[in-house]
């Protein structure tokens, strides 16, 4: 059994570890919640106790309910995130359910932007307790380049104190919010969902609080994603611990600013949370404050790689070069992202400079991100013909609450919101000019009946007067079904320039809706000389056609049904091996075709992003010393009408 499989099973080690890799996102929201709740406002009993109450029905209903209880349970083959539950849905043929998945990864990984800043300069802004000068910027800065410069080594070495910080962490501010609500007993009060509303519907302005109030429950969606990293029964039994912790935190800040503060402005440079802290323990604080968002951080970035990953698996991506830094498959480092990542988390440092100002942009895109994931959860429950309360339900309790969640953001846009809206749209668009190429590419791809064109293979094969190619010819196929071939291919293989050679091979390649495995099928087209091959691996898997390809002609050898011999006489009688030649066909537009303007903007904008992409033979995992690309036409549209006359002249 693999050390992944064993993690995800329930065990005290496994708990501990789900703490250092799921929780470190919501598990850290306490040092800014708070702050963005109360600064500026004059504190009140029912102010506090109302905000107090929204977060501890917000972690229940959203984080609870919604994700550790309905969407872990929503896993495909053990993986989470709004992919593996678009993969899931997928399965049902139904076209609109690519829309929210690509809204709600383009809005996930945009905020994700703003995670690592906002979180490490809350902790580092601890420092001014101790000097009021100190400039964070700097400091926030270094921390972060050196996080995404290590990203390339790897975390398996100091992945493995992540969890034994993080619990740390939670214990600290579980024993400092005990510490306070002993002083200030009456705001456990605040457990009564009546303060929530009574904020929200009869203080003034009191709706909007929740656009702050929201920022406990931001890693809600990242919990989800990480369920493949741990496993559900760990994720569940740990998030009991940690919500706990996380509760007895915020009762003690609201405790403590009702003792301290009561009547007065919140203007305090101190957080909330700093202030829990007595003089002595405010450098040990601020130590683990920071070793706990870097932890935060870091699962933001691993996570953000694994679900650029899924995307490009999923074709809903450019291709990027994937490396493997340890020798845990599942931790992926994506170069291109790694480096985007660092300069958009600089920008926002720059843009915002300090965390309360990051506070009034955080959490706009993850509303929007969570109401996707409930759109496809609902599905998902009523095409599975789940019981009728909880297809009716999810959607009466969540998409309400989201909702108002979403609404209440909206102010953030012109606060700074407006910075990872830009980001969603962009990363939307080029997911979608993707998928639409792909639906126009595969909609135009004219498919022939294979056994047509037997007798023509046959005597290509015999046809001396054509120079041979290669013993072995090997060409990547569109069509899945052994019955059929691309006319692309037909169009290579006869008309550009006849190739001939002793055996043909037509390989498919499937990315199937499963995480893992990699299975192939062979159907013979002319025993010994033709043969269709169906390989299928999960979303997960790495890309080594090659290395399979080599596989199965091994197996196929060894079965007897094909010679691995050169068919060349000379080098037969010495038994040199038979050689292999792939052949790539790249599609270009034909030069006459008529585009509409939305046609013309997806070409177009599939041939930029085509461009930063990683080329086919690299994806696949190809052999470039054995390989050769083509160009081929694909007629996309009607050809444009010329009218030619032809004049003689006599």
């Amino acid at each position: 059994m693999s050390s992944e499989n064993q993690l995800n099973k329930l065990s005290a080690a496994g708990v501990l570890i789900t703490l250092g890799i799921v929780f470190g996102d919501i598990g850290t929201s306490p040092m800014y919640v708070l702050n963005a709740i109360v600064s500026g406002h004059t504190i009140t009993r029912e102010l506090i106790l109302g905000s107090m109450s929204c977060v501890v029905w917000t972690l229940i209903l959203l984080t609870t309910v919604k994700y550790v209880w309905l969407a872990l349970n929503s896993d495909n083959k053990g993986e989470g995130g709004i992919f593996a539950l678009y993969a899931l849905v997928r399965r049902y043929k139904v076209k609109w359910t690519i829309i929210p998945a690509i809204i709600g990864c383009s809005t996930l990984i945009a905020d994700g932007f703003i995670t690592p800043p906002i979180s490490i300069s809350s902790a580092i802004e601890g420092l001014r307790i101790i000097n009021p000068e100190i400039p964070t910027v700097p400091i926030v800065i270094l921390i972060l380049i050196g996080l995404f410069v290590f990203q390339q080594f790897g975390t398996q070495v100091v992945g493995k104190i992540f969890g034994p910080v993080m619990f740390i962490w939670f214990i600290m501010i579980g024993t400092l919010g005990v510490f306070h609500i002993l002083k200030y007993p009456g705001i456990l009060e605040a457990l009564n969902p009546y303060y929530a509303f009574k904020l929200i519907l009869h203080y003034p302005g009191g709706f909007w609080f929740l656009g702050a109030v929201f920022l406990c429950t931001t890693g809600g969606e990242a919990l989800y994603s990480d369920l493949g990293h741990c496993g559900k029964q760990n994720i569940r039994i740990s998030w009991s611990f940690v919500i706990i912790c996380l509760l007895l935190n915020y009762a003690g800040q609201n405790a403590n600013l009702l003792a301290e503060f009561e009547g007065k402005v919140y203007q305090s440079t101190t957080s909330p949370f700093y202030a829990l802290m007595p003089n002595w323990f405010i450098p040990i604080g601020i130590t683990v404050s920071t070793l706990a968002t870097i932890i935060a951080s870091q699962a933001l970035i691993s996570g953000v790689f694994t679900m650029i990953n899924e995307a490009m698996k999923l074709k809903l991506w450019p291709n990027l070069k994937v490396m493997y830094p340890t020798s845990h498959q599942g931790q992926v480092y994506l170069p291109f992202m790694n480096w985007f990542l660092l300069l958009g988390c600089i920008f926002v440092v720059l843009l915002f400079q300090e965390s309360k100002n990051m506070e009034a942009a955080y959490g706009l895109a993850i509303t929007i991100d969570m109401l996707m994931t409930t759109i496809l959860l609902t599905y998902l429950m009523y095409v599975q013909r789940k019981a009728w309360w909880l297809v009716i339900g999810i959607p009466l309790v969540f998409i309400p609450l989201e909702g108002s969640f979403f609404i209440s953001n909206i102010i953030k846009f012109h606060h700074g919101g407006w910075f990872t809206c830009m980001l969603a749209v962009g990363l939307f668009l080029v997911m979608w000019i993707l998928y639409q190429a792909r639906i126009l590419r595969k909609k135009h791809t004219e498919f022939v009946e294979l056994k047509n064109y037997i007798p023509m293979i046959k005597d290509l094969m015999q046809d001396e007067t054509i120079p041979k190619e290669a013993n072995n010819l090997v060409y990547m196929a569109l069509a899945s079904d052994k019955n059929l071939i691309d006319s692309n291919i037909i169009y290579s293989l006869f008309r550009k320039r006849p190739k001939r050679a002793d055996i043909y091979w037509f390989v498919h390649v499937e990315i199937t809706n499963e995480p893992t495995g990699a299975f192939y099928f062979v159907d013979t087209i002319i025993p010994k000389r033709c043969f269709f091959i169906r390989l299928e691996f999960g979303f997960k898997v790495e890309h080594k056609v090659n290395l399979m390809f080599s596989k199965i002609v091994e197996d196929m050898v060894a079965s007897g049904e094909v010679d691995e011999v050169s068919h060349y006489p000379s080098l037969r009688k010495y038994g040199m091996p038979a050689d292999f030649k792939f052949i790539l066909l790249n599609t270009r537009v034909a030069s006459d075709d008529a585009l509409s303007p939305y046609e013309l903007f997806i070409v177009k904008g599939y041939r930029l992003l085509k461009k930063f992409s990683l080329n086919t033979a690299s994806d696949l995992g190809l052999d470039v010393t054995n390989m050769e690309e083509e160009k081929v036409p694909i007629k996309i549209a009607a050809s444009s009408v010329i009218e030619l006359e032809r004049i003689r002249k006599y």
